[in-house]
């Protein structure tokens, strides 16, 4: 009974997780194809399910006497019921230690994995508010080194498996994270700043936009990794797993750039 029980969590949870997920991440290349369309064209005229609309951006921030719509808890519910589906499969479930690749209590493996997740996302941001941000590219760079060191940590930490799963749900948490510490609270300072009558701080705006634009190239490395579960012996059961993975992510950001410009 206790194991249909636990096979019913993890059919429900992943089934609320990749349908949230589907959710938030469709409405993020949305709004950055709608933003990059609307830069070029000023308007957009767009036909859906017999609907017609007209899109277009404001040049100038102000109030609409009209209902606000806020996309944030597609988010919360992705990283959510992702996190439970972690701690169900790995934490409950002990996949997390491998003897082949370290002798660790699971209780210490646990420990380790909870404690990724919170200095994953100090050491992310901390990089991105830092005058190293200002040239993206060194900032790209510098992110792909740690990424690339994690991941070579954290499959001579953890089982294989679960190794790869602890990397996608750092970078989960750190796209949760941009949300709602950094994009939302921008976006609630702009819409302050307008509703008082003060000059919004645009560079507020840039922070959300940057943030939002690095979750549309994490989700294709992060998607990868939930599906590589299904491949062992191509993925986290090879010799070279680590260097797998580190091209895969680099695969994925060259894949999520041609998504963003096309």
């Amino acid at each position: 009974m206790e194991y249909l029980i636990r096979e019913w969590l993890n059919i429900a949870l992943r089934w609320m997780h990749v349908f949230a997920g589907i959710m938030w991440i469709g409405q993020t290349y949305f709004f950055t194809w709608l933003d990059r369309t609307l830069h070029a064209e000023g308007q957009v005229w767009m036909v859906h399910s017999g609907g017609f609309y007209i899109v277009d951006k404001q040049k100038t921030p102000k109030l609409l006497g009209k209902k606000l719509h806020w996309f944030k808890w597609e988010a919360a519910l992705t990283w959510l019921t992702g996190i439970l589906l972690f701690t169900l499969v790995y934490y409950t479930g002990g996949l997390m230690v491998d003897t082949d690749v370290r002798a660790l209590d699971p209780k210490i493996a646990i420990a380790i994995s909870i404690g990724l997740l919170v200095a994953g996302w100090f050491v992310y941001d901390m990089l991105w508010v830092s005058p190293i941000a200002k040239n993206e590219v060194a900032g790209a760079v510098i992110s792909y080194a740690l990424i690339v060191a994690t991941i070579y940590g954290l499959t001579h930490i953890f089982a294989a498996r679960a190794a790869y799963l602890q990397l996608g749900a750092m970078l989960g948490t750190l796209m949760f994270l941009n949300v709602w510490v950094r994009i939302l609270p921008a976006q609630r300072a702009l819409i302050a700043a307008v509703s008082e009558g003060r000059e919004p701080d645009m560079r507020l705006a840039e922070i959300a936009k940057q943030r939002s634009k690095q979750n549309t190239f994490t989700i294709v490395p992060v998607v990868f990794i939930m599906l590589s579960n299904h491949f062992p012996v191509a993925t986290y059961g090879h010799e070279y797993n680590w260097l797998i993975l580190a091209v895969l992510v680099l695969v994925g950001w060259g894949a999520a750039k041609i998504i963003r410009e096309h």
